[in-house]
């Protein structure tokens, strides 16, 4: 108010709304003035000419000198004095509006909003053109979560006062509770138009948009409230999991940081930062921020899942288990602790756990992507206990929605395989010649289908000395897959640029190491790009037995959203064909760049496929390679288990199992005569 008027003017004003009887008005004036000059004359001899001011005293209107006490035990936070005082007013003079207002205000801001919602409707019906009361009852009623009628409330003071940004922002707020995203979002737009400052609007309307999948929008929204407020630690935390939902995970660390620069104390930022860098494979930080969120709130059960997890991939197993059941614990209704708890545990008996799974799956209000969980967790325990019936139907049932909440169509694979295969011959013509670059780090390139062993793989050659295993790398299908499939140009510079975009991001991974294995299995669609833009690098093609692939494939519930072709039997079937045919075509044409690992006979000729494999990446013989249960790198995969244990025969015949209850499914998959062989 000062900023924009000079204490004459605000005087002035002040005086004006004396003699239109508009006592409370000109009090917050002479009370501004006060307390930016506190010795100022004019304003002292106004404030006491106003509470000597008197009106005729009817139902309506008590002393003045009485409002005008009230509205400075309210303005001064003298909460206890103020509502006493207000109570008394309302009984001697229940026709005065202006003290139910400030009554319920009261009320409001010490959490009684069921009795404040009934002071707010008195002051309404009083004063129906009072755009204040209407925006106070509407406060109220969304604190009391009767959002609809707090919505009516709201668009009714926009009518009286279309220009009140506060009104504009308060309706957003509660359209974005009632899941109403579009109408939230317009409503914010109109709110910052009104009021461009309002950091707290800009910070609600990313959410929003957030919510909507309006990722980039969201961005511009998170970071014009920190340009407005660059200590607003809540928005760099929430532009942080913006970064992160676009997989720029530097940035989003660093907003991460930011954030918690800002206010140490925020558990949630300290939990997000922990995410950030478990993504990025920094297991050791990941855990210390999972930590520090669960000391700053013991209650908060994610960064108790995320502990979990982080502990799970470091191979810390029986500390990940004490995790995931503390997150239990504190949410029992929290499916995807459950799923991860019941797939590093065995089940010998129906314990609590499968009790309270048994509860979940029977409970008709949990989500479509509970139940999913749950029934993952579920086929888990069945299968350890030897229910095999019972856990196929859990699969099934799990799979299904799964399929049902990525809305997964196999005809989209189809066609990208098919512009994979088409676009090579491009491809092809601009290879990079290996003796153009002088660049000492080398890629492995581990492929297969996932679940064929490629985990496995990766943790022997990066029990290696010369060798840093890197894990599930998307930098290939990040900076290639456009080029790959004739999205873009398809030429020299396009290889030359998407070559050095992927080593520049390996060396960040690489830990000092010029090798380093990238175990990414959906890599095998680009392996005509990768062959062509790395000269140098080797590739490790891990074969399975089909059936036993399709049926390991068909039993995770994957966190990647990209691998939707595994809930269905008839897609995983489908995408197998699709993969075997692919790899017979690289095979075709690549044939001399491929080498090709069995995994079942790597289970059981340990040694020696161990030697061949090292033999052909060109590495001096290391034993620590025939003993990947001891490599203490993190895993984040789906085998983050099995491979902490010795290499083992016989997980290719699991599948075996579910045989009665496939309807011969999986026939194709078998030879007749060779029995589990490769014959698709």
């Amino acid at each position: 108010m000062m900023a924009k008027l000079s204490v004459d003017q605000t005087l002035s004003k002040a005086n004006s709304y004396v003699k239109k009887g508009k006592i409370e008005e000109a009090y917050k004036l002479y009370h501004y003035v006060l307390q930016v000059f506190p010795k100022n004359g004019r304003a002292k001899k106004g404030l006491a000419a106003l509470q000597q001011h008197q009106a005729p005293i009817t139902a309506q209107n008590p002393p003045r000198e009485l409002l005008v006490r009230l509205l400075g035990h309210y303005q001064n936070g003298q909460f206890s004095d103020a509502e006493k005082l207000a109570v008394s007013i309302t009984q001697a003079f229940p026709m005065n509006q202006f003290s139910w207002k400030v009554l319920g205000a009261l009320l409001g801001a010490t959490g009684r909003n069921s009795e404040a919602a009934d002071a707010n409707k008195t002051a309404v019906a009083l004063s129906p053109q009072d755009a204040e009361a209407h925006l106070n009852l509407g406060n109220t009623l969304q604190e009391l979560g009767q959002f609809d009628a707090s919505v009516a409330s709201y668009q009714r003071v926009i009518a009286l006062k279309p220009d009140y940004a506060e009104a504009h922002y308060n309706l957003g707020s509660t359209l974005q509770r009632m899941g109403r995203l579009e109408e939230a979002v317009a409503s914010y737009t109109q709110a910052v138009a009104l009021k461009p400052e309002n950091a707290l609007a800009h910070n609600n309307m990313g959410n929003t948009l957030a919510a909507l999948g309006r990722l980039e929008d969201a961005l511009a929204s998170y970071a014009q409230a920190i340009a407005l407020k660059p200590d607003y630690a809540l928005a760099h935390n929430n532009l942080g999991n913006m970064l992160t939902a676009l997989g720029k995970l530097d940035e989003a660390e660093n907003s991460y940081s930011q954030s918690i620069v800002l206010n140490p104390d925020f558990a949630e930022a300290q939990n997000n930062l922990g995410s950030t860098l478990q993504k990025q494979g920094r297991l050791e930080e990941s855990e210390a921020h999972f930590r520090r969120a669960i000391a700053l709130n013991p209650d908060f059960a994610e960064a108790q899942y995320n502990l979990g997890s982080t502990l799970q991939r470091i191979g810390r197993l029986d500390e990940a288990k004490t995790s995931y059941k503390e997150a239990i614990a504190l949410k029992p209704s929290y499916a995807k602790a459950h799923r991860m708890l019941a797939s590093i545990k065995k089940f010998d008996v129906m314990d609590d756990q499968y009790a309270l799974m048994h509860q979940l799956y029977l409970n008709e209000d949990i989500s479509d992507e509970q139940r999913c969980e749950i029934n993952f967790g579920l086929a888990k325990a069945c299968e350890d206990l030897g229910n095999f019936e019972r856990a196929f139907d859990h699969y099934g049932e799990g799979n299904a929605l799964r399929k049902k909440l990525l809305k997964y169509d196999i005809n989209v694979d189809v066609d990208l395989f098919k512009k994979i295969r088409t676009n090579n011959q491009n491809i092809v013509k601009n290879c990079l010649a290996a003796d153009s670059f002088h660049n000492n780090l080398m890629p492995i390139f581990i492929v297969g289908m996932p679940r064929s062993g490629t985990t496995l793989v990766e943790q022997i050659i990066s029990s290696h000395s010369q060798v840093t295993g890197a894990g599930e790398l998307d930098f290939v299908n990040q900076f290639g897959a456009d080029i790959a499939t004739g999205a873009t140009a398809t030429n020299y510079e396009s290889l030359l640029d998407f070559r050095q975009r992927y080593l520049n991001k390996l060396h960040i991974v690489s830990d000092g190491k010029l090798i380093v294995t990238d175990k990414m299995p959906q890599n095998f669609r680009y392996l005509g790009l990768i062959a062509a833009a790395f000269p140098e690098a080797k590739i490790v093609h891990v074969k399975r037995k089909p059936a036993a692939l399709c049926w390991a494939n068909y039993k995770q519930y994957f966190v990647s959203k990209t691998l939707g072709y595994c809930y269905a039997i008839d897609d995983v079937i489908s995408y197998y064909a699709l993969y075997k045919n692919l790899m017979d075509f690289w095979t075709n044409t690549l044939s001399d760049r491929i080498y090709d690992l069995d995994y079942e006979q790597l289970t059981v000729n340990q040694k020696s496929e161990t030697r061949k494999l090292i033999d052909y990446l060109g590495l001096d013989w290391d034993e620590k390679c025939l003993s990947p249960q001891n490599n203490i790198r993190g895993v984040a995969t789906a085998s983050n288990v099995q491979v902490r244990k010795k290499v083992y025969k016989g997980s290719s015949e699991q599948w075996e199992k579910y045989i009665p209850f496939l309807n011969g499914a999986f026939d194709l998959l078998v030879s007749p005569r060779l029995g589990n062989q490769d014959t698709i």
